[in-house]
């Protein structure tokens, strides 16, 4: 019954919220992202009610401790701003120092996605992740389960764009994210597609179609198909602004890759 009461509580809010939003900005999108947001802050008295029993508490957590913290944070599994900054603060963390310029980024990427009166309560979730050990294989099973495949790679584009804000990709920085990515079921070409857009090689333009160099122009012309269709921004339309800027700059990672290799070839 107490369960029940929560998430009537959690969806009157939300939806009150997102009526609001639609009516004011006729938008699907919005007023989803309303109800979530909504449920959201309806959930932070619960939070600090459980953050203030713990209050006593000092020094790192537990990974099993850091998860329940991550499941608390959460309207519901596929809370999109919870996942981002456990995932955030993974990658930050995995050359062992936090930049100042890792934290401009999420920030600015909160704010433009989120809003400016959400990003002290994320950027506090934040500093927890990067304080304790991040139970990366639950979240990103959590992940696997309820995001779609071209939702779960636009998070690897996002990850990556941490990782290279600095100017470089560190191979631990890498490292984590191919590890994320393969705990998501991302498939190994897909991520060496998104890889080669921000870690590139001679070889760059072909993993980004995810084809041989050896290739005819043919299956260059039919893999440029493939990953034009499967890569393009309206398949993650129901995410935010940030999320539709970092797919238009993946899909247009994928036509220089083609336009290159058109180039060098010679094809028409």
């Amino acid at each position: 019954m107490l369960l029940v009461y929560q998430l009537n509580r959690l969806a009157v809010f939300g939806i009150i919220l997102g009526f609001l939003t639609y009516f004011t900005t006729r938008s699907f999108i919005a007023a989803f992202f309303a109800f979530l947001i909504g449920g959201y802050i309806d959930n932070l008295q619960r939070i600090r009610n459980t953050q203030n029993k713990q209050g006593g508490q000092q020094g790192r957590r537990s990974a099993e401790d850091i998860y329940n913290y991550y499941q608390s944070r959460s309207a519901r599994a596929t809370d999109v701003p919870t996942t981002l900054m456990a995932l955030s603060a993974a990658v930050m963390k995995a050359d062992g120092k936090v930049l100042k310029v890792e934290l401009s980024y999420v920030k600015a990427f909160f704010n433009q996605q989120f809003g400016h009166q959400f990003s002290t309560e994320h950027l506090q979730s934040l500093k927890n992740y990067l304080n304790n050990d991040i139970p990366i294989t639950q979240i990103c099973a959590d992940v696997r389960i309820h995001l779609r495949p071209e939702s779960r790679l636009q998070l690897i584009h996002y990850l990556f764009g941490i990782a290279r804000v600095d100017g470089d990709v560190s191979a631990s920085e890498l490292n984590v994210i191919a590890n994320i990515a393969s705990m998501m079921g991302i498939p190994q070409a897909d991520f060496e597609s998104v890889k080669n857009m921000f870690y590139r090689n001679v070889d760059s333009d072909y993993k980004i179609l995810g084809i041989e160099e050896s290739a005819t122009d043919e299956e260059v012309k039919r893999a440029y198909r493939k990953m034009a269709v499967k890569f393009h921004p309206d398949k993650v339309a129901q995410m935010g602004e940030e999320f539709q800027k970092g797919a238009k700059e993946k899909f247009q990672k994928i036509q220089e890759a083609y336009e290159a290799i058109k180039k060098r070839r010679g094809m028409k």
